[in-house]
C-alpha cells in the first residue's frame, strides 16, 4: 500500500483521518491561502485544498492528503476569525441561521501526479443564542482557529439544532467522501 501524508497542521484532522485505521504521516504546508480570490465558494475550497497538496515537496511516491474547510453565510465566506472581536461578530451572523459547512478535499498521487479533488457541503442550522452565550463562547479563545467562528466538537455544540449532512465535515474532514476518494487509489478502508 502507498504511503499517505496528510498536508495539515489541523489536530482535529490528524484525530479524523486516525478513524480510518490507516498508516500516516503529518507533513507540513507552505501554501499560503488566499481567501479573496473570486470564485465560487464551493470551487475556491477545492483550488485551496488542491494548492495544500501541491505545495508538499514528496519524492517518495506518497499520497497526499489536504483539506480546507470554510463556513459560507447569505453567500459571504466566513473563514478563521483570528481575534475575540471578529469571532463575536461571526456568532452574531450565524444566530439563529443556516450556514453552509464547505471542505475542499485534494489526494494527490505524487508518483503519477494523479490528482482528485472534491467538494463537500454540510448545512448547519443555529439556534437562537443570547448575547451572553455569544460573548462568553466568543472571547473563551476556543473559535478563533476555526472557519465561521466555532467548533462543533467544542461547546459550540449546544448552539447546533439542526446538522444535514456529514458530521465529520463541520469538523473539516469529510470521512465518507475520503474513503470513497481512497477506492480511486486502491485504497480500502473496510
Amino acid at each position: 500500500m502507498k504511503k499517505i501524508k496528510l498536508a495539515s497542521g489541523s489536530p482535529r484532522r490528524k484525530e479524523l483521518l486516525e478513524k480510518t485505521g490507516l498508516s500516516f504521516e503529518i507533513v507540513k504546508n507552505d501554501y499560503k491561502e488566499d481567501m479573496t480570490l473570486e470564485m465560487p465558494p464551493t470551487e475556491l475550497v477545492k483550488y485551496l485544498s488542491c494548492g495544500k497538496a501541491k505545495s508538499v515537496n514528496c519524492t517518495d511516491g506518497s499520497l497526499i492528503i489536504s483539506a480546507d474547510t470554510i463556513v459560507v453565510h447569505n453567500n459571504e465566506i466566513l473563514g478563521k476569525p483570528h481575534t475575540e472581536e471578529r469571532a463575536i461578530e461571526m456568532l452574531k451572523q450565524l444566530n439563529n441561521t443556516t450556514h453552509q459547512v464547505m471542505t475542499g478535499m485534494t489526494i494527490l498521487d505524487s508518483q503519477s501526479n494523479e490528482i482528485i479533488s472534491h467538494t463537500e457541503i454540510t448545512e448547519v442550522v443555529f439556534r437562537k443564542m443570547t448575547d451572553e452565550e455569544i460573548q462568553k463562547y466568543g472571547k473563551s479563545g476556543l473559535p478563533l482557529d476555526k472557519a465561521g467562528a466555532y467548533g462543533i466538537q467544542d461547546q459550540a455544540a449546544f448552539f447546533i439544532k439542526e446538522i444535514r449532512g456529514d458530521y465529520y465535515n463541520v469538523m473539516g474532514l469529510p470521512l465518507c467522501a475520503l474513503s470513497q476518494l481512497l477506492k480511486q487509489f486502491d485504497i480500502n478502508i473496510f
